[in-house]
């Protein structure tokens, strides 16, 4: 497929106001602002995925944080989620840089792409069943684009069955961290990680060297495909 493609599906996505709570939501959390970034211009709208487009390496999330990638326009970019991925990807060698504050601070994926399920903020961060029937075909068309793709690292319980079922793994597997599955043709590897929310980080439920062992053992099957 041509990069007119990706532009294509990428202006779809931008335009997109199929559900009516996301789309006063997002709006709402970019005018209002929090204390901290009142001084910021908010992004406000769908969030699209980002990365490298010849990527062998998916990772899913569920949605933008409210002022995370809501208020920055990138996933994963400007919040306590953020900081604990991308300091693991770059410590795995998939990224240049340890951090992502906007989407103009040099940060570069290297044979990654990241998405997510929903691409509006979600209130309290949860998407209902029809917001995610909605959104997800455009997640199905970015795989469908990523033509080397060979691991997926679904982040959280959502994102993990999406990917599941779109793979078509049956019976379908439970969702538990480290777990790891094939399943697609041709076969994809599939990897279940906790999410890296504030609310799994801080409590230790999710650890760095938990967190450093999911792209490890991505890194491990990737070198594994090339031969």
């Amino acid at each position: 497929m041509s990069l007119e493609t990706w532009k294509e599906l990428e202006e779809e996505i931008l335009a997109c106001r199929k559900c009516e709570r996301l789309v006063a939501w997002r709006e709402q959390v970019a005018a209002t602002k929090r204390k901290a970034f009142r001084e910021q211009l908010y992004w406000g709208k769908p969030v699209l995925g980002f990365g490298d487009y010849q990527a062998e390496m998916l990772i899913v999330g569920l949605a933008p944080g409210a002022h995370g990638a809501n208020r920055t326009g990138r996933m994963f970019t400007g919040d306590s989620s953020g900081d604990f991925l991308y300091r693991a990807l770059y410590k795995a060698g998939f990224s240049n840089q340890p951090n992502a504050s906007h989407r103009d601070d040099g940060l570069q994926l290297r044979n990654v792409y990241i998405s997510a399920v929903c691409r509006c903020v979600p209130p309290l961060n949860k998407p209902t069943p029809s917001e995610v029937r909605n959104c997800i075909p455009y997640l199905h068309r970015e795989i469908a684009l990523l033509h080397n793709l060979r691991v997926v690292v679904a982040l959280g319980r959502i994102a993990f069955e999406q990917v599941v079922t779109y793979f078509g793994l049956s019976p379908k597997p439970a969702f538990q961290h480290g777990g790891c599955y094939r399943g697609g043709l041709p076969a994809i590897t599939i990897l279940a990680s906790y999410h890296p929310s504030r609310q799994n980080t801080q409590t230790g439920r999710l650890t760095e060297q938990m967190f450093d062992q999911i792209w490890a053992q991505a890194k491990s099957f990737l070198v594994r495909s090339i031969h």
